[in-house]
């Protein structure tokens, strides 16, 4: 109901402007009208009501107005975005609030907002009409710098999120934030015992890189900025402002010229001894290795580096994470064990091997506090990454949502009696296929059983995840001892599963890449659909030996029958 009124409110609002340009002193009465014919809207009048609207404002409105009406789906889902309401057509325009206070009210609220027909919080909306104006953005985005504090597990998701969900920056507003934030190699290093400043600069900056595209993506990385975040991989940074200032260059290097420039500066030097902390006890920079190891692989190669797949042990690893089904941002390590994501959308995946009969069991360590859904999905399951679906949320999953404490499944949600998953947790995951039940476990403590799914699915099922910004897990199907196993007795992956050793390979994106190009027969030098590589030019490039045995089958399978 909420939408409609939306839709009617929206396609007549430029009606009722021209109306109040000439009939100011009738408004009271038209709204009031409105009000009492449209009772799909609640009244939300405030007390800091439109004194202040102005005819300039409200025509300033009109033109630069970009709020999205969602269109209308079966199950609405986004894994902490709610679905946006804009004024209602009785309720009196906002009065610029503390940006500050509506930020941190944003945050508090945020791992609230589960449920499809959930309104979003006052302070969500406000900084959605704030950011309308290149003032009001640049007022938002340096209040996400100002207060986010470091210790929040959800801070940087929001800063994505309330990015993401603002109108594009204008390049007026780009080039005076630029001048604003004035960053160098010197401001990385300064005010170094408040990291949280940093944290969320090289937050920012990643988002917006991934917001922007081609010129704007290009122009926003200055030599000042690219200096600012080369210093902050330092290892005199905290760790996350490391973090987070990799991922920021990852994301600037979406774009070639950016990638070439990033390139040039050296840094898989840095990287190269960032990487030792993938194994590393403490959590947040075992992070920061993963996203040096995964960047060394994928962007910002060294020159005699072997890739980490050439060199990975995977002798006792029978089932892991599955490559070629999952959502098209989601990190996996080469081992197939660990997942990341660093992207603004909710990504999933499945593992290898599926389960028809018997009980079985796998585990989960927490790597990061944040938003994930964890649990078991069949293949009917749908990844829809950019729309907010992923595992729980349809009738042929069920997951585990340790930070907001729920049980998801079919899109809905209850609440569960464990406290928050922290960093270094234990989840397990129990599948028993006779008795048709899930188990959770946090620590070894156990949940009630989950049997809602088994009304639509009852064989055919996977391990799976999905994983909202910056949240990171690793996986044990059975290939070393568990740390909580349960008392019944049960079955695991890694005793029943076999991959070749080709199918355990999980090529780098750059690899993967060319690999996919074979698919399109082309032999000569005009670019295929999936990269700038064809199979000639392929041919003549230095390559693994399965791209360099695969790119010849294909090109003697072409010439045969050409």
């Amino acid at each position: 109901m909420i939408v409609v009124a939306l839709v009617v409110f929206y396609a007549s609002r430029s009606l009722f402007q021209g109306l109040l340009l000439t009939l100011e002193h009738h408004v009271p009465y038209l709204l009031g009208a409105l009000g009492a014919n449209n009772m799909g809207n609640s009244c939300v009048c405030r007390d800091d009501s439109g004194a202040e609207d102005s005819v300039e404002s409200r025509s300033r409105q009109t033109e630069n107005s970009r709020i999205h009406v969602p269109e209308a789906r079966s199950h609405p889902r986004d894994p902490v975005r709610p679905p946006r309401r804009g004024r209602g057509p009785h309720e009196p325009r906002r009065k610029k609030q503390n940006v500050d206070g509506l930020v941190l009210d944003t945050l508090a609220v945020i791992r609230t907002l589960v449920d499809n027909d959930q309104e979003p919080p006052y302070s969500m909306i406000t900084l959605h009409e704030m950011a309308e104006t290149d003032e009001g953005w640049l007022e938002v985005v340096q209040s996400l710098i100002r207060v986010i504090p470091l210790e929040d597990p959800l801070g940087p998701a929001v800063i994505t999120l309330l990015l993401d969900e603002c109108p594009l920056p204008t390049k007026d507003a780009l080039q005076k934030l630029t001048e604003i934030l004035n960053l160098s190699g010197a401001a990385a290093c300064q005010d170094a015992c408040h990291p949280a400043k940093h944290r969320n600069t090289t937050a920012v900056l990643g988002c917006l890189a991934e917001k922007l595209a081609g010129p704007a993506s290009i122009g926003l990385l200055s030599p000042g900025i690219l200096e600012y975040l080369l210093h902050s991989l330092n290892f005199q940074s905290h760790p996350t402002v490391m973090l987070f200032a990799l991922i920021a260059l990852e994301k600037f290097a979406q774009t070639s010229e950016n990638k070439m420039t990033v390139s040039e500066s050296c840094i898989s030097d840095q990287l190269i001894l960032l990487e030792k902390w993938t194994d590393n006890p403490d959590y947040l920079k075992r992070q920061v290795g993963f996203c040096a190891q995964w960047s060394l692989d994928n962007l910002f190669l060294k020159e005699g580096r072997q890739f980490t797949y050439e060199k990975v042990d995977l002798t006792n690893i029978r089932a892991m994470l599955n490559s070629n089904d999952v959502s098209e941002y989601l990190k996996i390590s080469p081992h197939g064990l660990e997942a990341r994501c660093d992207a603004s959308s909710f990504e999933s995946v499945r593992c290898t091997f599926c389960v028809d009969s018997g009980v079985w069991y796998y585990e989960v360590t927490v790597i990061t506090s944040g938003v994930m859904q964890i649990g078991w999905a069949t293949k009917d399951s749908k990844f829809l990454n950019h729309e907010g679906y992923g595992i729980g949320d349809d009738e042929y999953s069920c997951a585990y949502d340790g930070c907001r404490q729920l049980i998801w499944y079919n899109a809905r949600s209850k609440p569960h009696s464990h406290p928050c998953w922290k960093e270094g947790d234990t989840i397990g995951f129990l599948l028993d296929l006779q008795e048709k039940q899930m188990i959770f476990y946090l620590n070894g403590n156990q949940l009630p059983a989950e049997k809602q799914v088994f009304s639509s699915a009852v064989s055919g099922f996977f391990a799976a995840a999905s994983f909202m910004s910056y949240q990171q897990c690793e996986f044990n199907f059975g290939a070393k001892p568990f740390k909580y196993p349960p008392s019944m007795k049960f079955s695991t992956f890694n005793d029943y599963a076999f991959l070749t050793a080709e199918e355990k390979i999980i090529l780098p994106r750059n690899r993967k890449c060319m690999c996919l190009a074979l698919s399109f027969g082309e032999t000569s030098c005009s670019p295929c659909l999936s990269c700038d590589l064809c199979m000639e030019c392929a041919l003549q490039l230095e390559t693994c030996p399965l791209c360099r045995q695969e790119i010849q089958t294909r090109v003697r399978q072409i010439s045969h029958i050409s």
